[in-house]
């Protein structure tokens, strides 16, 4: 396996459920403890880690802000309709009239 942090080859030790609890619960070993321990004290590669990809892809240079709108059941629905009917998420079909509106 590879780590997902350091892009190097990592061995991970699989974690036992208890089998005592309603829920899957899994509890990490002492010795995943430790290699987990070990891989943050040898430090990490920034470069693999800018690589990965984590978050919501970003949609331009600059940071963008979250708007919320409240919208009836109907508007809604109306949106989600159009957002379907143009294959877009709601965010794009939003996005798109917004576009549209200011010009």
């Amino acid at each position: 396996m590879v780590s997902a942090v350091t892009g190097q080859s990592a061995t991970c030790l699989p974690l036992e459920p208890r089998s005592f609890s309603l829920y899957a619960i899994r509890v990490a070993s002492e010795e995943q403890i430790q290699q987990w321990a070990d891989e943050a004290e040898a430090g990490y590669d920034v470069d693999v880690l800018k690589r990965r990809g984590r978050g919501r892809p970003g949609r331009g240079a600059e940071p963008m802000q979250v708007v919320a709108v409240r919208l009836t059941a109907e508007e809604l629905d109306a949106l989600d309709a159009a957002a379907a009917k143009n294959d877009m998420s709601r965010s794009e079909a939003i996005r798109a009239a917004l576009v549209r509106f200011a010009a």
